[in-house]
């Protein structure tokens, strides 16, 4: 019987853990540092903006779940050191026994670790870092009392970032957003889009100080203000969004590594030593719209590299379909989503890229009810036409379109092809010439030099 130890169980973890407790005859040992699991920090910014009323329903896993199903599992519990050519462990347990552990496979599901701004001032209380459970449960705890926190800080216009920002503005609080580049969720979105939700966070008071590196945290003992190299923000609490690296400290001298430090891996997700192990937010993965190996740590990409090792530990061999890095976020009822690359994404690649933008809107005009525009940009290479990209936007939820993109960019569909896909047309739900296939038309009209 075939011993796998687990070193992580969120995401990635826990769809290994399920992976491979699903097969007979295997032996899995978990340790995790955390006392919880699979953690649904996506959700973190609901909770603090009392959007729901407990974190509770932010997990949907428990250590008990893997106890029943056989596993070993040994929560508060770190892996100090790792002996790879005796295959062992060493861990310090809950209890503080250090004790050595053997394995035939190891799997790293370790994660990322908040960046830290390496400036003046960041051990001030109430500068509040946000990834896990405990840390949003700090904040929440901390906000109880209504009269000492007037004014927050956002450090960070990502998605974490900004929709903090406005769980923060929903409880009444005077909320600064601060980033050192000129645009929000500028690397996900070209500026038609994230201009929108920008317009629409400054329209319910939130200031957004963009273009602005922090030099410091002000305040004696408590934080009390954010320096810029062009202002000074005041500030009862400051929230540090500012990405993340991954967790790879254990593997760092004897596996290759990825240029930005996490474990590079193959499309079982096997490390540069075979009966190793990467998944989730410590590990590569190969992104089809950029064609080539890349970092992009998202929940979605952790749980299907999980159940990718899980499968080729047990002896099933199944390779990752890679990734285009798919996601969406509403803000004040905007809602936007994207997958692969932007114009300005691509365009930093070095890639020779052009785009095709489409709005309209979303019912016939004949049906009797709110019908608002959405509006679409798809970005595709020059040489070949294929679809590298997409992002929509809308006060409607058009989301789940992007579902069909992300597939798109995964076969190489182009955009010659795209005016004959077959999408349905009810008018309870869109148009007959709907937005997709309008671009697309829109585009081969162009292409051969026809009237549209």
């Amino acid at each position: 019987m075939a011993k796998t130890i687990l070193v992580g169980a969120n995401h990635a973890g826990t769809a290994c853990a399920n992976t491979i407790l699903s097969y007979p005859n295997q032996e899995l040992t978990i340790y995790d540092q955390n006392s919880n699991i699979s953690f649904l920090g996506c959700g973190m910014a609901l909770w603090i903006g009392e959007q729901i009323h407990s974190g509770d329903g932010l997990f949907y896993a428990k250590p008990e779940n893997f106890l029943a199903k056989g596993a070993k599992v040994n929560m508060e519990s770190q892996v100090l050191s790792v002996d790879y050519d005796k295959k062992t462990v060493k861990v310090q347990l809950k209890d503080g026994q250090v004790i050595e552990d053997h394995y035939d496979n190891l799997v790293f599901a370790t994660g990322s670790i908040p960046n830290r701004i390496p400036v003046k001032g960041f051990d001030l209380e109430n500068v509040q870092m946000v990834k896990l459970y405990q840390n949003a449960a700090e904040v929440i705890e901390k906000l109880k009392n209504k009269g000492e926190f007037k004014k927050v800080c956002v450090l960070g216009g990502g998605y974490i970032g900004v929709e903090l920002a406005e769980a923060f503005q929903r409880l009444g609080l005077e909320v600064t957003l601060i980033d050192m580049v000129d645009r929000i969720l500028a690397g996900y979105f070209d500026a038609p889009f994230s201009d929108e939700l920008k317009n629409r966070m400054e329209e319910h008071g939130i200031k957004l100080a963009l273009g602005e590196k922090v030099e410091e945290f002000l305040g004696e003992g408590k934080v009390s203000g954010v320096k810029t190299d062009k202002g000074v923000y005041d500030a009862d609490m400051v929230i540090c969004a500012v990405g993340f690296r991954p967790n790879a400290s254990l593997g760092a001298d004897h596996l290759k590594l990825y240029v930005n430090g996490a474990y590079l891996v193959n499309r079982k997700q096997q490390t540069s030593d075979p009966s190793v192990y990467a998944i989730g937010d410590c590990a590569s993965l190969y992104d089809n719209a950029r064609g080539r190996e890349n970092y992009i740590a998202l929940a979605t990409n952790a749980v299907r590299s999980g159940v990718v090792a899980g499968h080729n530990i047990c002896g099933t061999p199944v390779e990752s379909l890679g990734v285009q890095g798919s996601s969406a976020l509403g803000i004040y009822g905007y809602k936007l989503s994207c997958t692969g690359l932007s114009l300005a994404a691509a365009e930093r690649e070095g890639m020779s890229v052009s785009y095709e933008d489409y709005e309209d809107t979303q019912f016939p005009a004949f049906m009797e009810v709110e019908n608002p525009k959405v509006k679409i940009r798809i970005v595709y290479k020059k040489d070949d036409k294929k679809i590298v990209g997409c992002q929509l936007g809308s006060s409607y939820d058009a989301t789940a379109i992007i579902h069909f993109f992300s597939l798109a960019i995964q076969k190489g569909l182009t955009m010659a092809e795209l005016p004959l896909v077959d999408l349905f047309f009810m008018p309870h739900f869109n148009q007959p010439y709907n937005y997709v296939t309008m671009a697309g038309l829109q585009w081969l009209n162009k292409e051969l030099g026809l009237k549209g």
